[in-house]
């Protein structure tokens, strides 16, 4: 297949793009750059600089690089932004997704894998998550990423996999990196590096130290699984939903406890009031992307880890 990666210049989009090219595929990528960086397109790609919101550039894409499948990761992720901005967040996450489809339909493209979220799932009842659990999203972010999916569910004619990505951490390689201040890894190395201390949002949660745990999946396993959805969907129509994590959990404190162990700093740290709808365990059930596409994380969290520390040391600041 021929492979179009919307977002291709992002933290994510660029690490699925770089494996794509790795394992022999043929890859463009269509990135307006609002938050992805040219430098993250590896070598060879084309890159075409455009909003995959507008139907004549997607078709434009589609059909000068004769693609065959799209792995849609271009959107917005902030769940605090998504709270000020949820209409932008619906046009970013909904309304790009229907106009990609769109214009699929239009080149005879059949084929597209989306990059959703365990957003989607809310306060689940229980701390495994499997993907038969229901989704009741607790914010505009999360809510958007779920209507994402049903739009293309409700495509006619298309073959797709959505992947519900859990907590993504790391990096493949330094300017691959991400910087995002929203994420819980950049604020523990910020407080390492300022000794400003960073808030541990509650630590009475019924978990073994108190605070918060949650599936932190490398961002290189994440792009094997697009590579797995991307075999599969190749091979036979699909309709199927995945989740994408370890399957094992970290608390707050053992990922401070691992920045500590990588950076040889202390992670300074004081204890907040937890966040409004807050779960205590969130971790990924991944017993079906195992059975059916032979996928499994290959990363642990020390990994992870390190690979980040590195990447945020020695890439470039606008990165």
């Amino acid at each position: 297949m021929t492979w179009l990666v919307t977002g291709g210049a992002g933290y994510i989009g660029a690490h699925v793009t770089a494996a794509l090219q790795a394992a022999g595929q043929s890859v463009a990528v269509l990135d307006d750059l609002s938050t992805g960086d040219p430098r993250r397109v590896p070598a060879g790609v084309p890159l075409l600089v455009g909003d995959a919101g507008d139907p004549e550039t997607v078709r434009a894409a589609l059909r000068r690089h004769r693609i065959t499948g799209v792995m849609h990761l271009a959107g917005s992720k902030s769940v605090p932004e998504s709270f000020e901005k949820p209409q932008w967040y619906h046009r970013q996450n909904v309304t790009v997704v229907t106009t990609v489809l769109e214009a699929m339909a239009e080149a005879g493209v059949g084929s597209i894998v989306l990059s959703s979220s365990a957003a989607v799932y809310g306060t689940p009842a229980a701390a495994l998550v499997t993907e038969d659990a229901p989704t009741a999203p607790l914010n505009p972010y999360g809510d958007s990423k779920l209507l994402a999916e049903r739009a293309m569910a409700a495509a006619p004619g298309v073959s797709w996999v959505a992947l519900r990505y859990f907590n993504a951490v790391g990096a493949a390689a330094a300017h691959l990196g991400d910087r995002g201040a929203t994420n819980l890894l950049p604020l523990v190395f910020r407080a390492a590096r300022t000794g400003e201390p960073l808030v541990v949002t509650g630590d009475a949660f019924a978990t073994p130290d108190g605070t918060g745990v949650r599936d932190y999946v490398h961002v290189a396993d994440l792009a094997a699984a697009h590579l797995a959805a991307g075999a599969a969907i190749h091979a036979a129509p699909m309709a199927r939903v995945y989740n994408v994590g370890t399957g094992r959990g970290h608390s707050v404190l053992e990922v401070i406890a691992a920045v500590e162990r990588v950076c040889g700093a202390r992670v300074p740290y004081v204890v907040g009031p937890p966040r409004p709808g807050d779960p205590a365990e969130v971790i990924a059930g991944v017993g079906r992307i195992r059975r059916e596409l032979g996928w499994r994380a290959r990363h642990t969290l020390i990994d992870a880890v390190r690979s980040a520390w590195h990447a945020s040391r020695l890439a470039p600041a606008t990165v």
